[in-house]
């Protein structure tokens, strides 16, 4: 007896859920969801047009049986029911769905715009690196052109020193040639006038001598 049962209650939830699809409320109305099948019982809900609901029984009396999305359960009249969104849902949704494609689209070109920007600030920044690298490399010339530069001046201040030390060691040794061409001339004078000296000591002795052997040879 309770499979029987069971196999009941299982058979009328298999055929609820058979026949339970989804509906909408038509176009520019504002229909009563009751709590009973008369516009005298009391009102659970106001539904606008395109409201989905879930249509759990059509009933003979005019009404069905639905549920909202919200779990709420009652009956509205038959008649106010269609099987496809109304147009004017269609027509909300259709431009609900152009706003956000519009949206996207802004979106995209602010993308696009910030990558174009993106592409010049690159474009520019290659520009500037390979300014740079010029730059850089005319440096590099510059600089090796002055260690050149430096290494021959450097060469020429150490031949301008060896000259002022071989200037320098020429004018010690023309000095000295100097001294000892005075100490030459000294000496050579020394000795003339001691040669004068000695000449005026022995030629008057000469010629006394000689005058003396004349006066004896008388």
């Amino acid at each position: 007896m309770k499979k029987l049962v069971y196999a009941i209650i299982l058979s009328a939830i298999v055929i609820n859920a058979a026949q339970a699809k989804t509906v909408y409320v038509t176009d520019d109305l504002e229909l009563t969801l009751r709590v009973a099948e008369n516009e005298r019982s009391k009102i659970l809900r106001m539904l606008r047009s395109g409201t989905p609901l879930t249509l759990i029984e059509d009933l003979s009396s005019g009404y069905s049986y639905v549920r909202t999305n919200k779990g709420i359960e009652g009956y509205i009249l038959t008649r106010f029911l269609k099987t496809s969104p109304p147009d004017s849902h269609l027509l909300e949704k259709a431009n609900k769905k152009i706003e956000q494609l519009q949206n996207d689209n802004a979106g995209l070109k602010s993308e696009l715009t910030s990558l174009q920007e993106t592409v010049k600030s690159s474009e520019t920044l290659m520009a500037e690196r390979n300014q740079l690298m010029m730059e850089l490399a005319e440096i590099k010339q510059i600089s090796s052109s002055a260690i050149d530069i430096k290494n021959q001046r450097d060469q020429f201040q150490e031949r301008v020193v060896s000259a002022e030390r071989e200037l320098q060691q020429l004018k010690r040794e023309n000095q000295a040639l100097r001294d000892s061409a005075h100490q030459d001339w000294f000496l050579y004078g020394g000795i003339l006038a001691l040669g004068g000296v000695l000449l005026g000591f022995i030629l008057p002795k000469l010629s006394l001598g000689r005058r003396t052997s004349s006066w004896d040879t008388f």
